[in-house]
């Protein structure tokens, strides 16, 4: 989509459109009232395959509906070039020629709209219809954007001068000063305030400290690290009340002794996967096949093993949380690639492959 948004949704308001817009949410994807809710359980199906689930959308120029997991909806768009439909679910609406949901302001003002009504409507009966009924009306998809109060756009009307991310913008590189043989700390703490999902998490305010005395958690540390990263200040920052911290909760690490980075980055997200989850939640937090916190959800992964028995030949199976995974590198004596015997060297599995070189995606295929 470009910046200006979807120009193929001109084709679909015409006369009327509005209205018939709305009928599409009122019966098919927000229905209000348990008539509408039987209608729409009932009538919803996918014309080609008969389904009720995989994803079904709702062609808004005719009555068709397809499935979009296994793409009815993608060839019924083919064939009649009617290019928008609308997800069932949810209310998205989606472009097959720019192959993406998009976004505009008239459509989703009627959408929200609409939704508002259903869920009052909803409010008063919604035990009157079966438990598959109710599932696939989508009455328990209560999501609704984000809109700023009152109060939030007077600030934003009293400070004109807010920082935005451009092409050439600064915000987020700052320096750290060396405490004595720290770099090891510096360039971990430079990685981890560039990964993207961590840097959303602590900009968006998400962590809430559980922590008896928050001074002693590291996790409020970090976050204030990202502000101080990400307030663009250019003048290096000093991570003094860090480097206590990963004293304090690491003691091998502790003193101005040289250490090892990976060393470093495995114990600080350690205590950062233990300080997400508080005291109260310690037990849990401590087993990383069953914790949610934003740490284990970007740092840990499995490694599934599984072993057959050759008299029975049943299999059990165990899988084994990791923090980090050894990879092989391509050694100089045996050739690396390719991977298939008779393959093409530039092509492997389907990916181009430059000769010479060897990617993360290589050594964990390999």
């Amino acid at each position: 989509m470009s910046p200006a948004g979807c120009s193929h949704v001109n084709s679909f308001k015409v006369e009327n459109w509005k209205q018939n817009l709305r009928a599409i949410y009122q019966c098919f994807v927000w229905s209000g009232t348990p008539e509408t809710r039987k209608r729409k359980a009932k009538s919803c199906i996918c014309h080609m395959c008969g389904a009720h689930l995989n994803r079904l959308h709702s062609c808004l120029y005719c009555v068709f509906f397809g499935c979009f997991t296994k793409k009815h909806i993608h060839e019924h768009a083919k064939v009649k070039r009617h290019n928008l439909a609308i997800d069932l679910l949810y209310g998205g609406i989606y472009c097959f020629m720019c192959q993406d949901y998009i976004y505009d302001k008239e459509m989703e003002q009627v959408a929200k709209e609409e939704q508002r009504k259903a869920w009052k409507l909803q409010a008063f009966a919604p035990s009157l219809v079966s438990p598959y009924q109710y599932a696939m009306t989508g009455v328990g998809e209560k999501y609704s954007t984000w809109e700023p109060t009152k109060r939030e756009l007077e600030l934003l009307r009293h400070n004109p001068k807010r920082r935005k991310i451009t092409a050439n913008c600064t915000i987020g590189l700052r320096g750290l000063i060396n405490l004595g043989n720290t770099c090891f700390m510096n360039c971990i703490v430079q990685a981890l305030t560039h990964t993207p999902l961590l840097r959303d998490f602590f900009l968006s305010d998400r962590h809430k400290c559980e922590m008896q005395s928050p001074n002693s958690c590291l996790v409020c540390e970090m976050s204030t690290l990202f502000q101080e990263f990400y307030s663009g200040h250019r003048s290096p920052h000093i991570p003094y009340r860090l480097l206590h911290l990963v004293w304090t909760h690491a003691r091998h690490l502790a003193g101005y002794e040289q250490q090892d980075a990976h060393e470093f980055l495995i114990a600080a997200l350690d205590v950062l996967h233990r300080h997400c989850k508080g005291d109260d939640n310690g037990k849990k937090a401590n087993n990383p096949n069953h914790c949610n916190c934003i740490i284990d959800q970007i740092f840990t992964g499995g490694l599934q093993s599984d072993v057959t028995c050759q008299v029975c030949h049943g299999v059990s199976t165990t899988i084994d949380p990791f923090w980090d995974i050894s990879l092989d590198l391509p050694g100089s004596s045996s050739p690396f690639w390719p991977l298939s015997p008779g393959g093409d060297s530039g092509v492997v599995n389907g990916e181009s492959h430059v000769s010479g070189t060897t990617t993360l995606t290589d050594c964990l295929r390999r």
